[in-house]
């Protein structure tokens, strides 16, 4: 029996509006059928086919991709770090963090009782001296928090951008020289003051000597992850090392992943959620 999906599901594939699919239904230009047990509309694979991403899953490389790994140890260091969720996703690559920064107290000790062995640095960013890193390693990441810049009168170079986060984020850049950067921010830094913002991270960056990849949004349901995240990617490679990246973004999964699949055994997890008691409230 071919695959089903229901309006909800294609809404997200194709990343539209459910209205539009209710229109393309009006108008005959896709139209799904009944499930006649749970009595509501589903599309086939035949249908989405003709949608370019849904034929990216349908025609995946992922499971080619998943058997590359690293030649040798990459070592970097990530700003910024939150709890950890792009870290873990770099280590699951095989990249090897030599220290991780944050500042909020309550998520370093997330961290830490994570990965005990990993080199939690608890403080302001503004106290590091990144040159201490320099030659030593080959990456940087992070997901700087995006204040506005204000515009007027600036020549929207790197010291323009001081007094913000990411002016910090590129400081590290200009002080340890990594060969490449991995950045993420929010979707609407994309059309952020007309994509005036952006425009500043971009030359800000070509400036201080990394070749950039267009910048992307990337959709986490397409990557094997149970949540309608989307998040901006920015990724740099060191002008002298450019030329050799063929850097490609990756594949998209096979299939899109639900509440169920988090929840319960499956491709994600070998067991049940376990049972919780959750929050405890006196009966006053």
């Amino acid at each position: 029996m071919e695959e089903t999906y229901p309006l909800a599901q294609v809404a997200d594939i194709l990343s539209i509006p459910k209205a539009i699919l209710h229109k393309w239904e009006k108008n005959g230009k896709l139209i799904p059928a009944l499930n006649a047990k749970t009595g509501k509309k589903e599309y086939t694979k035949t249908q989405l086919e003709v949608f370019e991403p849904a034929r990216a899953m349908y025609n995946t490389q992922w499971d080619k991709e998943q058997k590359i790994s690293p030649i040798k140890t990459y070592n970097g260091i990530e700003l910024f770090a939150g709890a950890g969720g792009l870290a873990l996703g770099l280590e699951k690559a095989g990249m090897h963090s030599l220290m991780l920064n944050e500042i909020d107290k309550q998520a370093c000790s997330t961290l830490r009782h994570n990965r005990p062995k990993w080199n939690v640095v608890e403080g302001d960013v503004l106290d590091i001296d990144f040159s201490l890193y320099d030659g030593k390693i080959d990456w940087l990441s992070g997901g700087f928090p995006c204040q506005a810049f204000s515009y007027a009168g600036k020549k929207l170079g790197f010291e323009d951008t001081r007094g913000t986060l990411f002016h910090e984020f590129c400081r590290a850049l200009n002080e340890c020289s990594p060969k490449i950067f991995f950045a993420e921010n929010v979707k609407g830094l994309m059309s952020h003051d007309e994509g005036r913002t952006l425009d500043t991270i971009k030359s800000v960056m070509v400036d201080i000597g990394y070749t950039l990849i267009e910048p992307k949004v990337l959709k986490a349901i397409f990557y094997q992850v149970p949540q309608k995240r989307e998040r901006l990617i920015i990724v740099g490679v060191r002008n002298d090392l450019a030329h050799i990246s063929g850097f490609s973004w990756p594949s998209p999964y096979k299939k899109i992943m639900t509440v169920k699949d988090a929840l319960k055994k499956g491709d994600l997890y070998n067991c049940d959620v376990p049972i919780s008691l959750g929050q405890k409230y006196p009966k006053e």
